[in-house]
């Protein structure tokens, strides 16, 4: 034997060797569901209804899983009870449904038996926290985004669940978005599963907390959630006083009157920049209030702060006093076609105070304000009376009724000098 033939061939260990990438592919489609059946032994053992022991079994599972690889598929096997494909429909292999998902929770869909779900989650992502991000960028919207495939039941099981999880703060309302899509908007889907979210939401938390929530969320317009020929402020608000959210509609209106008061504001403001006539303006807001009423009391609001913000403040302090009673005198005429009753009245009387509360430059001038306003039938007699009496506004209270003690005096001495007249 020639020496050659004996040598020892090179070897291969610690050599790393390249799978063809077709095996690649193949392997991975598989890799979803080898988790699942892995994640299928811890659960299994659980009896059903023993939470706790979900709880126990999951946060075990997570320290040999791999489940930020898998954070999607450990979602959609907890919240469906199985994997889903792209499009929405489940992968089917034959596999059972999960030991654990809220697809196992009491039909139909109720908040407190749905909370206990929500725990272990709350549980499981308080101990792996990277699990929230791909659960609100990416697990939620996938499942919200294909709602429509499920069981009515199914539908409503998953929208209370997402109700919770964002009333925790467990994931972000920006995961909604989905529910505006053309599909789910068309068949009324859209907004039933909104409204579920919402009840369950405000089962824990205030309707201010929600409305942060959904800013934050970036959610600004609920009427995307209604199909095109329902996107109106009225039907909204009928919708969710007939759902029985009365809160959801109070705080629709209020947004929207914030919109509408910063548009007339703004709208006074470049009215009195460009010199217009008192009688133009008034047709003006009165145009404004046709198209989008506000409440009256409101109204006074957007005019005083509308007119007042035209006021050129440039004076020296000294005449600061005497400018303000000028300019009021000089647009008096437009609030006085507002000033409809007696709410409106003591409305613009308490916008006054605050206004003068707010700038110290103008707090010594609310009593000459009110003369004003009274010489120019803006304000009755009895409405400053009543305001001083029991009608006045905290801010800076006892200041403004001591200043117009010798006022409300005054009035008062006529009203009886009249009485003793009839």
């Amino acid at each position: 034997m020639s020496q050659q033939s004996t040598a020892q061939k090179p070897s291969l260990q610690g050599v790393r060797i390249k799978a063809r990438k077709g095996a690649v592919k193949a392997q991975a489609k598989h890799e979803p569901t080898v988790f699942r059946d892995q994640l299928y032994k811890y659960l299994e053992t659980v009896p059903e209804g023993d939470f706790d022991s979900f709880t126990t079994k999951l946060i075990q599972a997570g320290s040999t899983l791999e489940y930020l690889k898998y954070a999607d598929t450990l979602f959609e096997i907890i919240l469906v009870g199985g994997l889903l494909q792209p499009g929405g429909s489940y992968y089917d292999d034959g596999a059972p449904i999960s030991p654990f998902t809220i697809f196992n929770a009491k039909e139909p869909a109720q908040v407190d038996d749905l909370k206990k779900y929500v725990e272990v989650l709350n549980k499981l992502i308080r101990r792996y926290k990277y699990l929230q991000k791909p659960l609100e960028e990416s697990a939620l919207p996938g499942i919200l985004q294909y709602i429509h495939r499920w069981t009515p039941a199914q539908k409503d099981k998953v929208a209370v669940t997402t109700g919770l999880l964002l009333a925790r703060g467990l994931a972000s309302a920006s995961s909604l978005q989905s529910l505006t899509k053309d599909h789910l908007i068309k068949n009324d889907v859209s907004i039933h599963v909104l409204t579920l979210i919402i009840r369950a939401y405000l089962s824990e938390q205030s309707m201010e907390h929600l409305s942060l929530t959904l800013k934050k969320g970036g959610i600004k317009d609920l009427l995307l959630f209604f199909p095109p020929s329902k996107r109106e402020t009225r039907y909204l608000e009928e919708y969710f006083k007939k759902e029985g959210l009365s809160q959801v509609a109070d705080w629709w209106a209020k947004k929207q009157y914030a919109i509408v008061k910063d548009s007339i504001v703004k709208d006074l403001y470049a009215l009195r920049e460009r010199e217009e006539s008192n009688e133009a303006i008034i047709v003006a807001i009165k145009s404004q209030q046709e198209t989008n009423p506000i409440p009256d009391t409101e109204l006074i609001l957007c005019i005083w702060q509308g007119l007042m913000s035209s006021v050129d403040w440039t004076a020296r302090p000294d005449q600061i006093e005497g400018l303000v009673v000028r300019e009021v005198g000089k647009f008096a005429p437009i609030l006085e076609a507002f000033c409809t009753g007696a709410k409106t009245e003591v409305a613009l009387i308490n916008v006054v105070q605050v206004y003068c509360y707010e700038d110290t430059r103008v707090i010594k001038t609310f009593a000459q304000i009110l003369k004003v306003l009274y010489n120019k039938d803006c304000i009755s007699d009895q409405a400053i009376i009543y305001w001083h009496q029991k009608g006045s506004k905290p801010q800076g209270r006892q200041h403004f009724l001591k200043s117009t003690e010798a006022l409300v005096k005054f009035l008062q001495e006529q009203d009886e000098e009249d009485d003793e007249e009839e």
